[in-house]
C-alpha cells in the first residue's frame, strides 16, 4: 500500500487549527467560534467545488460583519496562516529527513549531489574541489529594507510551536509526554494569540539591526561550522589525502542593516557605530559561551594524556591559578583564552560579559591571536592521542571564529550616486571656488576627480562647516575607517553606488573614500570595493561600457591589482529594473548585461564578482536560488557570488537552524555546480537569444504602455491597491517613496510589488508576456509554438523565467483582483484598465500552458500545488474583508479600528501568500 506522505502534514495543519479554534472559543465565546468556522466552511466549499452560489454567500457573510466581528475574522485567519506555515516547513524537514533515513539518492540542491556530480563528471578531482574553496565566496546579504510585516514577538511564538512540533515528530513520546506537549502547544498558540499583530510604531534601524543579529543567534553562528565541517567531511570521505584540510571561509553571511543610507536619512555614522558594536556583542558572546561550555568539557588530565609545549605554556600564561585544576593544562588553558576574550569584550565594547572571567588578563590585539590560541588547543589534542576531541565543539568554535571574526558579519555602505555627486561639487567648491563641478560634462568631471586622486591631500577642511548632507556622509566614511582599526577590515568592506549610469559616480566615491583614509593613492592601497549598482534598463544596458572606460583608467585599475587581487564586484538590481521594464525585459536585460560583463572583465584580466540585489518575490527578482543560479549565463559565478536575502525571505529561510542549513547548503551547492560544470555545455543558440530580445521588445512596449503611458494608471494603481495603507504599516525604517508624491518613478520597488500581490495580481511578475508571445508567432508562423517549448526544454534561463512565472499566477486571483478594481472611483477608467489587465492575464497564461506542456498551472509542481490550494480557502476571506475595509476606510478616513483591520488584513494576506515584496 502507498504511503500518503503527506498525511504528517494534514495532521499537524487540523491539529494547530483546532488548538486556535479552541482558543477563539474560550477566549471570545460560542458565538465567536461559531462565525469564523461558518466562514471557513463556506470558502472551503467555494474553492472545493468552485461553487459560486458558495462565493455569494461568502461574501454576504463578509460584508455584514461589525467591526469587532471583523477584526476577529481577520485576527483568525492571519493567525491560521502563520500556523500553516509552520506545519508547512516543519513537513519540509521531516521529508528531508526521511529522505536521508532511507538511504536514498542525493537530492538535486544538495552538497552531497553538488559534489558526487562535479568529480562524477571526470574533470575535478576531491583536490581540485579543496583548491576551488581557495578563491570561492558565496554571501547570502540580509537587507537593510526589510518587507517583513512580521513582528519579532509573533516570530519568536512561531518558533515555540515549531519546536514543540518537531519534538512530536523527533521524539517516541509517552503519554505524559505527549500531554505535556499538547498543553505546550497549547500555551503557545494562546500566547499567539494574545500576541499584538502589529507594531505600534516604525521600526528604527537599530530595531532593524537587533532583528538582523537574532538570526546569527539562531541559526548562522552554529549552522555555518557545521556546513564546513559537513563539505571538509565529504571530500575527505572521498579522499582521505584530503582528511586534515580545513577549507577557507569562502561562506560567509553579510548584512546591509546600518550601512544602507540610499533613501534611509534614519542611517547615519552613529548608526553605523551602534550596529557593529551589536554585531561584535553578538559574535564576541558566542564565543565566550562556547569557551566556557568547552572547559568544563575538556576535563583531561595529565597523567592520563600528554600536552604539547605549547599547550602547557598556554596554561603557565593562564591567570587560572586554582588547585583544583594544576594537572588540567587543558582547562586552564581554556580559562586564559576565556580571560583574553573577556577583556576584549571590555576593550571593544566597554562592558564586561555576563560571565566574568577568573582574573584580569590581556586583551586579543586581533582575532588572529584568538585563533593561534585555539589552534594551540587543537593541534595538542591532535598530537597526543585526543584527535577525536577536536571534532566537535572545538573544531566548531575555532571555525566560527575564522568565518565571523570580532565583527559578526561584514556591514556593506550604500549610498545613492546622487548624494556623493553633490557633496563632492560642495567639497570641490568650498577648495577651488568656480569649479562649477555640477555644470561639467562628463570628461571634465573625470578629470577633475582624477586630479584629485592623484594627490595624498584632503579635499575636504577640518575648519569648514560643510552641509549637514555632506558632513554625515564624510561622518559615515570615518566610521568605517575606525571601524577596520578597531574590529578589522573584513567588518567593513563593500560601498555600493545605487543609480550608478557613469564612470563619474565610481571617482566620485574613490574621492569620498580617500578623504577617509580608505583609498590612500600614494600606497596604491583601496581598502574596500567600489561596486557599482546598475537599476535600470537603461543602466543595464550601458553596464560593460561603463566598466570598460573604468578599467581604462590606470590608477584605478593598479588600485585593484595592488588592492583587491583583480577582482570587481558589480551589483545588478532586478527591483528597480522590474518596475522600469517588466518581468521580462527585466530578466534577460540583466541576463544581457551579465554576459556583456563576463566578455568586458575577460578582456581586461579581471576577476567578474556579481552581486543580485533579488527581492523575496518574483517581481523583485526572487524565486528558487538554486535554479537562478544555474540559469546564469556561462562564467557569471566564477566560484564568487552573492545575493541579498530580503524581508519575509530572511524568516523564512533562516528562522529555523534547519532550515537555514539546507538554505545555505543550497546556495554553495548551485554555485559549486555552476562555476565548475565544463566551458560551452550550455551554449545558448543564436536562434534563442534573438527569439528572446523580439520577446523583450515587445513585452517592454505592452508593459511600459501600461504602467507609463496610460492616463489616469497612477490613480488606478492607489485606488485599487492598499499601497496608501502600506505606507503607514510599520514595515521598516525607509519611507515607502524616495520623494513626496505620488508618481509610480518615485515609487520604491518593495512597495509596488507587494501592493499588486495584496490585491492578488501579482502584476509585476507576468504582464507584457502574452502579448509578447502571440506577437512573436504571429511575426513567425514558421517556427511557431515548437520553437519556444524547445527553448523551455533547452535553455535553463528561459525555463527558469516560465517556471518563476508559472509560481506568480498561481497565486493570482482575477475575482479578488475585479473586487479591489471596484475601488476606482472613476467607472470608465476602472473598466478601461482592468479590462486590458484581464485580457493579458488570460493570454499570458495560455501561451505559458502551451509552451511548458501543462494542463494547468504548477502541474509540474505538485508540491507547491498543495500548498496554494490548502491556502486559499484562508486566504480568500481575508482579501474580501480587506477589500470592505479599504471601502469603509476611504469613506470614513480618521477610523483608528478600521485602519487596524487593514493592518492586520495585510499581515494576513502577506503570510499566506508567503511572500510581500
Amino acid at each position: 500500500m502507498t504511503q500518503d506522505k503527506d498525511a504528517p502534514l494534514r495532521e499537524d495543519i487540523r491539529l494547530l487549527g483546532r488548538l486556535l479554534g479552541d482558543t477563539v472559543r474560550d477566549q471570545h465565546g460560542e458565538s465567536s467560534f461559531e462565525l469564523i468556522e461558518r466562514v471557513r466552511q463556506t470558502s472551503v466549499r467555494f474553492r472545493r467545488d468552485d461553487d459560486l452560489a458558495a462565493r455569494r454567500e461568502l461574501e454576504g457573510i463578509l460584508d455584514a460583519l461589525s467591526r469587532e466581528q471583523t477584526i476577529q475574522v481577520v485576527r483568525a485567519f492571519s493567525y491560521f496562516s502563520h500556523l500553516a506555515n509552520i506545519a508547512e516547513d516543519q513537513h519540509h524537514i521531516r521529508r528531508s529527513r526521511a529522505h536521508l533515513l532511507a538511504g536514498s539518492e542525493p537530492r538535486e540542491g544538495s552538497l552531497e549531489y553538488a559534489i558526487g556530480r562535479t568529480l562524477a563528471g571526470g574533470g575535478e578531482t576531491p583536490a581540485s574541489l579543496l583548491a576551488f574553496f581557495d578563491t570561492a565566496l558565496v554571501s547570502p546579504v540580509l537587507t537593510a529594507h526589510p518587507t517583513e510585516v512580521q513582528r519579532k514577538s509573533i516570530l519568536n511564538c512561531q518558533t515555540v510551536i515549531a519546536r514543540l512540533l518537531d519534538e512530536r515528530d523527533r521524539m517516541q513520546l509517552t503519554p505524559e509526554e505527549a500531554d505535556h506537549n499538547l498543553d505546550a502547544l497549547r500555551r503557545a498558540v494562546l500566547t499567539l494569540w494574545q500576541t499584538r499583530m502589529l507594531r505600534p510604531a516604525r521600526l528604527s534601524v537599530i530595531d532593524e539591526v537587533s532583528n538582523g543579529v537574532s538570526y546569527f543567534e539562531s541559526t548562522f553562528l552554529s549552522a555555518l561550522p557545521r556546513l564546513y565541517a559537513s563539505i571538509e567531511d565529504r571530500l575527505s570521505k572521498a579522499d582521505p589525502a584530503c582528511a586534515a584540510a580545513e577549507i577557507p571561509p569562502f561562506l560567509q553571511v553579510g548584512s546591509w542593516i546600518g550601512g544602507d543610507r540610499d533613501g534611509n536619512p534614519f542611517v547615519t555614522a552613529t548608526v553605523l557605530e551602534q550596529a557593529l558594536t551589536m554585531q561584535a556583542a553578538a559574535a564576541l558572546g558566542y564565543y565566550l559561551d562556547e569557551l566556557h561550555t568547552l572547559g568544563s568539557q575538556l576535563s583531561l588530565a595529565l597523567g592520563l594524556v600528554s600536552a604539547s609545549d605549547a599547550l602547557l605554556a598556554l596554561a603557565d600564561r593562564s591567570p587560572d591559578n586554582s588547585p583544583h585544576r594544576s594537572d588540567e593544562p587543558y582547562r586552564r588553558a581554556i580559562s586564559g583564552v576565556y580571560a583574553r576574550l573577556s577583556s576584549t569584550h571590555r576593550a571593544l565594547l566597554g562592558t564586561d560579559p555576563i560571565r566574568h572571567a577568573v582574573a584580569d588578563a590581556p586583551p586579543y590585539p586581533n582575532v588572529e591571536a584568538l585563533l593561534a590560541d585555539l589552534d594551540i588547543l587543537h593541534r595538542s589534542l591532535q598530537a597526543n592521542g585526543s584527535a577525536a576531541l577536536t571534532r566537535g565543539r572545538l573544531r566548531h568554535l575555532r571555525r566560527a571564529v575564522r568565518v565571523f571574526g570580532f565583527h559578526l558579519a561584514p556591514i556593506d555602505l550604500r549610498q545613492n550616486s546622487d548624494v556623493h555627486e553633490k557633496v563632492i561639487a560642495e567639497l570641490l567648491e568650498v577648495a577651488r571656488p568656480g569649479t562649477a563641478y555640477l555644470e561639467q560634462d562628463e570628461d571634465r568631471r573625470c578629470a577633475i576627480l582624477l586630479e584629485e586622486l592623484a594627490t595624498a591631500r584632503p579635499l575636504a577642511s577640518p575648519h569648514v562647516r560643510y552641509s549637514d548632507d555632506s558632513e554625515s556622509e564624510l561622518a559615515i566614511f570615518r566610521a568605517a575607517r575606525a571601524a577596520h582599526l578597531r574590529y578589522g577590515k573584513a567588518a567593513i568592506h563593500n560601498c555600493i553606488i545605487s543609480k550608478t549610469d557613469s564612470v563619474s559616480d565610481l571617482l566620485e566615491l574613490a574621492v569620498l573614500l580617500k578623504e577617509a583614509g580608505l583609498l590612500r593613492p600614494l600606497e596604491n592601497a583601496l581598502d574596500v570595493n567600489i561596486v557599482p549598482l546598475f537599476e535600470t534598463i537603461d543602466d543595464l544596458e550601458n553596464a560593460a561600457d561603463i566598466m570598460e572606460r573604468m578599467f581604462s583608467i590606470p590608477l584605478y585599475r593598479m588600485l585593484l591589482t595592488e588592492s583587491r587581487g583583480d577582482t570587481q564586484e558589480v551589483m545588478l538590481g532586478y527591483s528597480d529594473s522590474n518596475k522600469d521594464g517588466g518581468f521580462l525585459t527585466s530578466g534577460w536585460s540583466l541576463y544581457k548585461a551579465e554576459g556583456e560583463l563576463i566578455d568586458t572583465f575577460a578582456r581586461h584580466g579581471v576577476r567578474l564578482r556579481l552581486f543580485h540585489g533579488r527581492g523575496g518575490s518574483v517581481g523583485r527578482g526572487g524565486g528558487p536560488s538554486y535554479q537562478a543560479i544555474l540559469a546564469q549565463p556561462e562564467g557569471a559565478v566564477q566560484g564568487q557570488i552573492r545575493l541579498t536575502e530580503q524581508g519575509e525571505v530572511i524568516a523564512a529561510k533562516y528562522g529555523h537552524p534547519e532550515v537555514g542549513r539546507r538554505n545555505l547548503e543550497v546556495l554553495v551547492a548551485a554555485t559549486i555546480e555552476s562555476s565548475l560544470r565544463p566551458s560551452g555545455a550550455d551554449a545558448t543558440p543564436t536562434s534563442y537569444l534573438e527569439t528572446m530580445q523580439s520577446l523583450s521588445d515587445t513585452a517592454f512596449r505592452t508593459y511600459r504602455g501600461l504602467v507609463y503611458e496610460t492616463p489616469g494608471f497612477e490613480q488606478y494603481f492607489w485606488e485599487s491597491t492598499v499601497i496608501s495603507e502600506i505606507a503607514g504599516l510599520n514595515i521598516g525604517s525607509r519611507p515607502a517613496s524616495r520623494k513626496k508624491g505620488t508618481r509610480i518613478e518615485d515609487l520604491r520597488a518593495i512597495p509596488w510589488v507587494f501592493s499588486w500581490s495584496q490585491c492578488r495580481l501579482m502584476l509585476p511578475g507576468w504582464f507584457g508576456f502574452g502579448s509578447a508571445v502571440k506577437t512573436w508567432l504571429a511575426a513567425h508562423p514558421d517556427k511557431g509554438m515548437a520553437h519556444l517549448q524547445a527553448m523551455y526544454r533547452d535553455w535553463s534561463f528561459f525555463s527558469t523565467l516560465l517556471s518563476n512565472m508559472d509560481m506568480v499566477l498561481a497565486k493570482t486571483d482575477l475575482a479578488i483582483a475585479s473586487r479591489y478594481a471596484a475601488l476606482v472611483k472613476d467607472a470608465t477608467l476602472r473598466t478601461s484598465i482592468f479590462d486590458r489587465i484581464r485580457a493579458e492575464w488570460k493570454d499570458t497564461i495560455e501561451v505559458l500552458l502551451a509552451i511548458t506542456g501543462q494542463d494547468e498551472l504548477l502541474a509540474a509542481n505538485p508540491l507547491l500545488k498543495r500548498s496554494i490550494r490548502n491556502r486559499f480557502p484562508y486566504l480568500d476571506p481575508l482579501n474580501h474583508v480587506q477589500v470592505e475595509l479599504l471601502r469603509r476606510h476611504r469613506e470614513q478616513d480618521g477610523d483608528e479600528r478600521l485602519r487596524l483591520g487593514i493592518h492586520i488584513s495585510i499581515n494576513g494576506v502577506a503570510a499566506g501568500l508567503r511572500n510581500s515584496g
